[in-house]
């Protein structure tokens, strides 16, 4: 008797576990983060699926002779923007899963 009743416990411990991801996921979609480089004159905004949201440039930044610059300008951006957002989503993930590492759950 003892066993079952404590493997139904679990069982709905999981499942309110997996709602709560479930809803959060969705709320994350929502919730953005911005990285910027070069002292601002690249921004970039993500949200909580690690989708860009959006990249702005400073006109000033344009240089036709440096194309480079700007490129790497923009990848420093939503590198950092992406690595934030994947943060947040842990940060946010690990509050409802009480710091357990669950792999392949987000």
């Amino acid at each position: 008797m003892g066993f079952g009743g404590n493997m139904n416990k679990m069982m709905k411990q999981v499942q309110k576990m997996q709602a709560d991801m479930a809803r959060m996921q969705v709320e994350l979609e929502d919730r953005t983060v911005s990285a910027s480089a070069g002292g601002g004159v690249v921004e970039v905004v993500a949200n909580g699926k690690q989708e860009l949201v959006s990249i702005k440039i400073n006109p000033d930044a344009v240089d036709p002779e440096d194309v480079e610059m700007l490129e790497d300008l923009v990848l420093t951006a939503v590198n950092n923007a992406l690595k934030q957002s994947q943060e947040m989503v842990a940060n946010e993930m690990s509050k409802i899963t009480g710091g357990m590492n669950l792999p392949g759950l987000f």
